[in-house]
């Protein structure tokens, strides 16, 4: 038996943080969104354990903003200590960061994949469908066509303009469009184990690196009362001697967890990677999320890096499908996003090299020579990496931090200027508004005082253009805030909107 379905914008293959977001995004841009879950459930073990302040944000745009507080826990903050039980590395997060949002928040995957899965029931453009694998994809010049199976092998077709494939480290969408993948060849077994507390229990800070080469070992928060441990499995120590409920207790105990004072939720062996796919599109199939990428957990960046993938390509897709942008748009989100995700990939492994070591005296020479350099002093967490290459003018790039002015703006590009309304055009403005673009004006003694015009008196501008992902597209000296909006619109190529 075979059924055919209408035909969709967009189809998402897999409803984890990252298609549950892309599938948001667009249906709140009024797109027909079909996603295809090969799980009849929400997957009930967490994988990612925290966000920051900047993936709150998109979280936010996607939708859940409100519900954020209610499954997660402000961080604060994340040290590494060396075996003696020294300081190496010393971050304190604030529940005020820069975005609007605390910098980091623990919390427990499946519970924000219900909070995600919420307000896709609530989006009548978007059709979640469950039980469903994905075993062809064919694609002509005007869409794509998948067919699925449920689990009595009755297959399903499913049409749409464009694909995105966020079905996981396993990607069926990526081994189907043959695109290979760069490895590093960085890769290390570890046993995962995620804990529930019997009574509550602060830890501070909340993220703990322990860099001792006896068993480098991580602690996180997990959500409100919930924790994980991870234990490197050691050289000559094998992964099935590691991956047992007796192993993890013993390895927990000395951190005072015990049957009597915790829950073990699950123990497992995992193994990190630290690959990206070559190519994140090949026609009208696209790859986001751990589909097109894997990292080492140091830098806690996997979950996040999916998320801006996705805010990365919602509002292309939807310029493009609305044909106010040629096509050609989608290649930029190869070249912005895989430079940034191999950036993030490549300092997480920095970090696992640092942190691997399991020989005493190389331990105790990298302790030194960290110290030596400063390490142990509080430092604040990095700031977003910006953009350097792809929809950005010269220069631009930035990652704007807006606080909740978010809330008062509608999603999408942004201009604000210091400058009176008719510096640009009527045309620009009627052209602006094809693209559902606000334009914002401030002055002194305004609620983005200090914010905003900051930003703009910092970098000598009268205005700025904002992505609708948050990257700033570009600044405007006093007067050249035309030729800003002239410069994006002429670059979203041949079909540049028209009155």
């Amino acid at each position: 038996m075979a059924s055919l379905t209408p035909r969709a914008d967009v189809l998402v293959v897999g409803c984890g943080p990252s298609g549950a977001v892309l599938a948001s995004l667009l249906a709140r841009r009024g797109r027909r969104v079909t996603v295809l879950e090969r799980h009849r459930e929400v997957f009930g073990l967490p994988r990612a354990t925290s966000f920051d302040g900047e993936t709150a944000r998109l979280l936010a745009a996607a939708g859940v903003g409100a519900g954020l507080p209610g499954i997660s826990v402000p961080a604060t903050g994340y040290q590494w200590r060396g075996a003696d039980g020294r300081v190496l590395l010393d971050i304190a997060f604030s529940e005020a960061g820069r975005y609007g949002w605390p910098d980091a928040n623990t919390m427990h995957q499946p519970a924000l994949e219900q909070l995600l899965g919420a307000a896709l029931a609530a989006e009548p453009g978007v059709e979640v469908r469950r039980g469903l694998s994905v075993v062809g994809i064919s694609q002509t010049d005007d869409g794509v066509t998948a067919v699925a199976e449920d689990e009595t092998g009755a297959t399903h077709t499913f049409r749409a303009g464009w694909l995105v494939g966020c079905d996981g480290a396993n990607s069926v969408v990526r081994e189907l469009a043959a695109v290979p993948m760069t490895d590093l060849g960085f890769s290390f077994e570890w046993l995962l184990c995620d804990v529930a507390l019997h009574e509550p229990c602060e830890f501070v800070p909340t993220n703990l690196q322990l860099c001792d080469p006896a068993r480098p070992t991580t602690l996180v928060g997990s959500g409100r009362d919930r924790r994980r441990w991870e234990f490197m499995c050691l050289p000559g120590e094998s992964a099935a001697e590691l991956d047992s409920v007796e192993t993890a207790w013993r390895l927990l105990a000395p951190h005072g967890v015990t049957p009597q004072t915790a829950t073990l939720l699950r123990s497992g062996v995992y193994r990190s990677h630290a690959r990206w796919a070559q190519q994140w599109r090949q026609g009208r199939v696209l790859l986001a999320g751990d589909a097109a990428h894997l990292m080492p957990p140091f830098a806690g960046q996997g979950m996040c890096s999916g998320i801006r993938d996705v805010s990365n390509l919602a509002w292309k897709l939807d310029l493009v499908l609305g044909g106010r942008a040629d096509e050609r748009l989608l290649d930029s989100y190869t070249l912005e996003r895989r430079g940034h995700t191999k950036a993030a990939v490549l300092a997480s492994v920095k970090l696992g090299r640092v942190i691997c070591v399991t020989d005493a005296a190389a331990a105790a020479d990298r302790d030194a020579a960290i110290r030596a350099n400063g390490g142990g002093r509080r430092t604040s967490p990095p700031e977003a990496t910006p953009l350097d290459t792809g929809l950005i003018q010269p220069g631009g790039g930035d990652v704007i931090g807006a606080g909740r002015f978010d809330d008062l703006i509608a999603a999408g590009f942004l201009l604000i200027t210091t400058e009176e309304p008719e510096a640009v055009s009527e045309t620009q403005r009627a052209l602006l508004s094809g693209l559902g673009a606000t334009v914002v004006h401030i002055g002194p003694g305004e609620p983005a005082d200090g914010g905003y015009l900051d930003y703009l008196r910092d970098r000598g501008a009268a205005s700025v253009l904002v992505r609708p992902d948050y990257h700033v597209y570009g600044t405007a000296a006093a007067g050249a805030m035309a030729a800003l909006v002239d410069g994006l619109l002429d670059r979203l190529g041949p079909h540049r909107p028209s009155l």
